[in-house]
């Protein structure tokens, strides 16, 4: 049997007056997304296509998604293995090719995990279990592009 989730997202975006370039057409990237009953998330695009650099972008959050979902996975199967999860962290990073008529996709992601476990008996096992935590991520199956994992793990 298989279960269907719904998520809802508002996007909201303004021009903001002597924000637009007429000879350019040129827009403020600048927005917020609102989901219901969590702090607002300003947004704009990335640095490289004129956004605000202090403010996340959607690339930022499909990245930020996908490490945060396999990490959740990660824990999830090595609970169902008997490992004892101490310390677990990421440093990601994702390409993005951009085509000449500015249409573009991510090409792949790379994900670092450095796992620290209680039983040094299962180490090999615990690098093991970043694959079935990638099939199990639901961002990482909802990707058209590779998910590769360079993962370590100490006691």
């Amino acid at each position: 049997m298989t279960f269907k989730h719904i998520f809802k997202a508002e996007v909201n975006w303004a021009s903001q007056k002597n924000a637009v370039d007429s000879s350019k057409r040129f827009y403020s990237k600048t927005h917020q997304i609102k989901i219901e009953g969590k702090p607002v998330l300003d947004v704009s695009a990335a640095k490289a296509f004129k956004g605000d650099p202090e403010l996340y972008n959607p690339e930022d959050l499909l990245l930020s998604s996908l490490v945060s979902c396999h990490m959740m996975s990660y824990l999830y199967v090595c609970s169902q293995n008997g490992i004892e999860v101490l310390e677990y962290s990421d440093n990601a990073e994702a390409t993005l090719e951009v085509n000449p008529d500015g249409s573009g996709r991510f090409i792949e992601a790379k994900l670092y995990p450095k796992v620290k476990i209680s039983n040094s008996d299962k180490i090999e096992l615990a690098l093991e279990l970043h694959q079935k935590a990638n099939e199990l991520c639901f961002i990482a199956n909802s990707c058209n592009f590779p998910v590769l994992h360079e993962a370590s793990c100490e006691v």
